[in-house]
């Protein structure tokens, strides 16, 4: 599959994503920027990590600038995971932590989980209009 085909691909499957589907599609491509950003640090590939981890960083933001804190009781409690992880990635990369990064990992990864595991527990239902960074790709997810 050429790279062409496989973004065409991807924007296609974003474009028809339901929400749900939306932040599990971002949490999945999240840590997949954090192992790939911790193989680096391991290998001393600093600008290889870099990349990964702002664009980490770049995902936490928009999961956390989409986050309707008022729409449940845990609101306020994921806005603080993703404050930290957010001071956790800017550590990583600054300070070339890779406990950091594998700090992040671990508190992230339950989230994809749960995440994942309350998408699946949805309804099928019909794609909503994407609005925002993720329609266009800027996150990687198209």
């Amino acid at each position: 599959m050429t790279d062409q085909r496989r973004a065409q691909y991807t924007n296609e499957a974003v474009l028809s994503a339901t929400p749900a589907q939306l932040v599990t599609m971002l949490y999945d491509r999240l840590l997949l920027d954090l192992h790939r950003a911790e193989a680096a640090q391991t290998g001393s590939d600093w600008e290889a990590a870099r990349e990964q981890l702002l664009h980490a960083q770049a995902i936490v933001g928009e999961l956390s600038s989409t986050l309707r804190i008022d729409a449940w009781d845990g609101g306020e409690g994921l806005l603080a995971i993703y404050n930290y992880a957010s001071t956790s990635l800017i550590t990583a990369n600054v300070h070339r932590d890779v406990q950091a990064t594998r700090d992040c990992i671990r508190i992230l990864e339950p989230l994809r989980q749960a995440w994942h595991d309350a998408a699946a527990s949805l309804p099928a239902a019909s794609a909503a209009p994407v609005v925002g960074h993720a329609a266009d790709g800027a996150l990687g997810v198209a």
